[in-house]
C-alpha cells in the first residue's frame, strides 16, 4: 500500500500554532514553565514550538532544553543506540515542565525521559506534548495533554514526520509494510 499523507504543510503550520495557543492558555508568560524536547526526534517539534511561542509572546526568556534519554531506556542494551547531547542549562525544581516528543507510540521513550529529567530537579508539574498520538499502541500508562493529531495504527505501520528544516517540507506520513498485506 502506498504511503498515506496525514498532514500537509499547511495543516502542519496550523497544528503548531494551535498547540502553541493551547500552551499559552495554560502557561501564560512561561515565567514558571520550561520546554524540554526529547532527543532525537522530539527536539524538532520542541524547537518549532519554542520559536513560535517566542514570536507570539514577544518573549525571548522562555526556558528551553534538549534531553537525551539513551541511557535511561529499558532497551538500551538490546539496541545499537547512539547517544545524543543533553542541553539543559537550568534547574527544573518547582517549574512546570512541558516534555515534547514527535510521536507517542509505546510510551517507553517518555518513561525514559521522565527518569532522565529528574537529574535536573523535581518539577512542580510535567505535561506531555506530542505531534502524533498512536493511541492504541501503549505499553505503559502514558498520556499526552497536548496532541497535534491522533491516529489509530497497527504495529506494522510506521508514522514518519518530515520537517522542512531537515526534509525540505513539513509532512506527516503513514507508511505500511507491504509484506503484511
Amino acid at each position: 500500500m502506498a504511503p498515506r499523507l496525514l498532514i500537509t504543510p499547511q495543516q502542519f503550520s496550523i497544528t503548531i500554532n494551535r498547540l502553541c495557543h493551547q500552551l499559552i492558555e495554560v502557561h501564560d508568560d512561561f515565567s514558571q514553565s520550561v520546554i524540554i524536547g526529547l532527543q532525537p526526534r522530539g527536539v524538532n517539534l520542541a524547537r518549532r514550538i519554542h520559536t513560535t511561542l517566542k514570536e507570539i509572546l514577544k518573549n525571548d526568556a522562555i526556558l528551553y532544553g534538549e534531553l537525551d534519554t539513551t541511557f535511561y531506556r529499558d532497551d538500551f542494551r538490546k539496541k545499537d543506540l547512539v547517544p545524543n547531547q543533553t542541553t539543559i542549562n537550568f534547574i527544573i525544581e518547582d517549574k512546570n515542565v512541558i516534555l515534547i516528543d514527535d510521536v507517542l507510540f509505546t510510551g517507553r521513550t517518555i518513561r525514559a525521559g521522565l527518569d532522565a529529567m529528574m537529574a535536573f530537579g523535581r518539577p512542580k508539574d510535567v505535561e506531555l506534548m506530542v505531534l502524533v498520538d498512536r493511541r492504541f499502541s501503549r505499553n505503559l500508562p502514558i498520556q499526552a495533554k497536548y496532541i497535534g493529531i491522533t491516529i489509530d495504527t497497527i504495529a506494522s505501520e510506521k508514522v514518519k514526520v518530515e520537517w522542512k528544516e531537515n526534509d525540505g517540507e513539513d509532512h506527516i506520513w503513514l507508511l505500511t509494510n507491504d509484506k503484511d498485506d
